[in-house]
């Protein structure tokens, strides 16, 4: 974490553990305010890498699974890198600045996908660096975020990944309720401070939770090299273009499209009685023995409980009740998404 941002967010009571902030003093009445009410989130926990280049398009378009030709300066986009065999290493958000394309995806990930990324430049005419602390990234989440963003920046996109930029900060549009501000170390502290004025700061398990209810899969180290993008949804949220070139797994992921059965699916699911977190296994009366799915992503809930985001086989999910951890452990129940899973 930027050591000076680190130093402010102490001074707003922010609690750290490991380069995130677990709350600001109360992790639960922050947890309600993500559910109710408005809040401010710093997004300290992801990193972000910077590809930058005369060749950083092409480079990128050569590795990850989305579409990148369609990144603009005002248009960011979800996407993944995979292994050759279609499975995931990393999910991203992607966005452009000038003519550099910057990645967004969790610190603990961050310093081992530069290195995988950097092996692919050779003599390409790209750079790979980690810009984490060069950035300082803050979600606004919340039935006041809307507002808020309109009352802070100059332009506020209106329209799902759109981006717009103001001079002291860029704005994506996540979603209907969400916006990620990303800044610069000088302008961080006086923007946050204006913004809190009209949201509740919440550490980064407040972000997480709203990411699960948002059906937004983040690849995290226990789960990494587990799921095709299709099993984490990824083709149902523009993170997978099935007309652009190879890409490393384009094979396995096209022919899992076009030729295959999918038989795991990503679902929306609570808890309670029991902590979950990523790479717990799931099971059902119909595996036989075998694990029926594996966590992708949780975080407690308002109220109890915990919230996840579970990939889970198609069947048992339709004919069974699934378990966390074991056929004795707590049972799931399964929640909407946000969007349609066919």
């Amino acid at each position: 974490m930027n050591q000076a941002w680190q130093e402010f967010l102490a001074t707003q009571h922010a609690q750290l553990q490991d380069g995130a902030v677990t709350h600001f003093g109360d992790a639960a009445a922050e947890l309600a305010a993500a559910q109710n009410g408005t809040v401010l989130c710093d997004l300290s926990h992801f990193g972000v890498l910077k590809v930058s280049g005369e060749e950083a398009q092409s480079f990128l378009q050569n590795l990850l699974s989305s579409d990148v030709k369609a990144v603009t300066p005002a248009r960011a986009q979800p996407s993944s890198l995979n292994t050759p065999k279609g499975r995931m290493l990393a999910t991203f958000l992607l966005w452009q600045s000038g003519a550099d394309y910057f990645l967004q995806l969790p610190r603990s990930l961050v310093a081992a996908v530069q290195k995988k990324l950097s092996m692919y430049v050779l003599r390409s005419k790209v750079k790979v660096t980690d810009a984490s602390d060069e950035l300082i990234c803050m979600g606004l989440a919340g039935e006041d975020a809307n507002t808020l963003a309109k009352e802070s920046f100059a332009a506020v996109p209106q329209e799902a990944m759109g981006k717009e930029d103001s001079p002291n900060a860029s704005v994506v549009r996540l979603d209907e309720t969400r916006v990620l501000v990303i800044t610069k170390p000088q302008f961080a502290a006086a923007l946050w401070e204006s913004l809190a004025c009209g949201a509740r700061a919440a550490g980064s398990p407040s972000w997480d939770w709203l990411n699960i209810r948002a059906g937004y899969p983040v690849v995290l180290p226990a789960t990494q090299e587990q799921f095709v993008p299709q099993m984490a949804n990824l083709d149902l949220t523009g993170a997978v273009n099935f007309k652009k070139g190879c890409y490393p797994g384009q094979e396995i992921v096209a022919r899992m499209q076009y030729l295959g059965r999918l038989k795991q699916r990503m679902y929306l699911a609570h808890v309670e009685g029991a902590a979950a977190q990523a790479g717990d296994l799931l099971y059902s009366a119909d595996m036989e023995g075998q694990h029926s799915g594996t966590v992708m992503n949780a975080a407690p809930a308002p109220g109890g409980g915990h919230d996840l985001l579970a990939v889970v086989q198609i069947g048992s999910r339709e004919h069974q009740t699934v378990h966390l951890g074991s056929l004795q452990g707590a049972k799931l129940e399964f929640l909407a998404l946000p969007y349609a899973i066919p």
